[in-house]
């Protein structure tokens, strides 16, 4: 794309979020130095993806049970099993490594989808949660625990292990048939129905969740508690061959998405004249966002700002052309989620906190300062 279409087309962005939305994006640099924003965003992969393999390297060499991130890597790589004894290899290769791997495909999964759905709402503040999706996931997954132990017993124990996660999924596709349903009418799907519809099925989510955690005992208190923070402490292969055919498909086909979400944020008029089929690709983005989210709620419960956080970060440096965004989403989130499991899992050693407590609170503040020095209350 040549510089003087992408100043054009961030103009757009910038005219349009600005009429629709209180919060609009950050203020994007109109040039980098020393080459075109193309170069720059491509050159931004190479060291994103170099970034996420040295991060899981180090997520393999953490716990509490530390070995060195040099001696992990050699034996990786290598048939040298010298560096680390017969006890860590089963500690990485059992424990460790479905962990990481599930961090990696539920960090990129959370801010692929936050940006597919900024870009879709054509709304900054857009979040794979604001479809009911994982609200709903949550208020499966609660459900289970707390009704677990009563009448349903017998129906429960059928699913074994996967009871939690089963239930998750079953509560994120219920929300998003209820989407559809609510929000679509004679074969067309208005955007701001289904966002506003998407609200109020969280807030329904919300009040039965409530509801069933006033029911609840302490242990199951307990539970709902770390469960709703988000946490992949339970990651096993089993987990990871199980939401790997439903994540991995919406990460590596996201691109795909790319020239459909740059016309549509310019309006859906817009998208219509350069050939882009609305309708048909909201229902596409639509299903993609909500089976990502499903399935990451369904194995690691709650974990927030991933999806808002990393597409605003990384607009500041590569632009908005989501050819380039979905990607470096992709490989940012893993990298985001990868950090904050190491930081869970060493800040109260042995024992380990919740991963949303430490988005939450890495985030939280970095979406302030974006709101922050938006208005210009802070000189940057």
């Amino acid at each position: 794309m040549a510089r003087a279409q992408v100043k054009q087309f961030q103009n757009f962005l910038r005219r349009f979020i600005a009429m629709s939305s209180e919060a609009a994006v950050p203020q994007l640099p109109t040039e980098i130095e020393g080459g075109d924003r193309t170069v720059f965003a491509r050159l931004s992969l190479v060291v994103l993806a170099i970034g996420l393999l040295a991060t899981a390297v180090f997520s393999l060499a953490s716990g509490a049970t530390d070995s060195s991130a040099f001696a992990v890597a050699w034996a990786l790589v290598s048939d040298d099993h010298s560096a680390i004894d017969a006890v860590e290899r089963i500690v990485i290769s059992d424990i460790r490594m479905p962990r990481t791997l599930l961090g990696i495909m539920i960090g990129a999964s959370l801010a692929v989808s936050g940006a597919i759905m900024q870009g879709l709402f054509r709304n900054p503040l857009a979040d794979p949660g604001i479809v009911g999706v994982s609200a709903g996931a949550g208020l499966g997954a609660v459900t289970t625990i707390v009704l677990g132990g009563t009448a349903l017993a017998p129906i429960v124990a059928i699913f074994g292990i996967y009871q939690i996660p089963f239930a998750a999924f079953l509560g994120g596709l219920a929300s998003t048939f209820i989407l559809y349903r609510v929000s679509t009418r004679n074969g067309r799907t208005s955007v701001a129905t289904m966002l506003l519809t998407g609200i109020a099925l969280g807030a329904m989510a919300g009040a039965f969740t409530g509801l069933l955690v006033f029911w609840a005992d302490d242990q199951q208190l307990r539970d709902l508690t770390f469960w709703g923070l988000g946490s992949v402490a339970g990651a096993t292969w089993i987990k990871v061959a199980a939401v790997a055919p439903i994540i991995l498909p919406v990460i590596f086909l996201a691109p795909m998405m790319a020239r459909g979400l740059n016309a549509m944020t310019l309006g859906e008029a817009t998208a219509q004249h350069l050939g882009i089929n609305v309708q048909v690709f909201k229902r596409v983005a639509i299903v993609a966002v909500a089976a990502a989210t499903g399935a990451s709620v369904a194995v690691s419960g709650g974990i927030g700002f991933v999806g808002i956080v990393v597409p605003h970060l990384l607009r500041l440096f590569i632009g908005p052309d989501h050819k380039y965004l979905l990607p470096a989403c992709a490989l940012l989130g893993a990298i985001m989620l990868l950090l904050a499991d190491a930081i869970a899992r060493q800040i109260v050693a042995p024992a380990e906190l919740p991963i949303g407590i430490v988005t939450a609170t890495i985030g939280a503040p970095f979406f302030l300062w974006i709101l922050l020095r938006k208005r210009g209350l802070l000189d940057m």
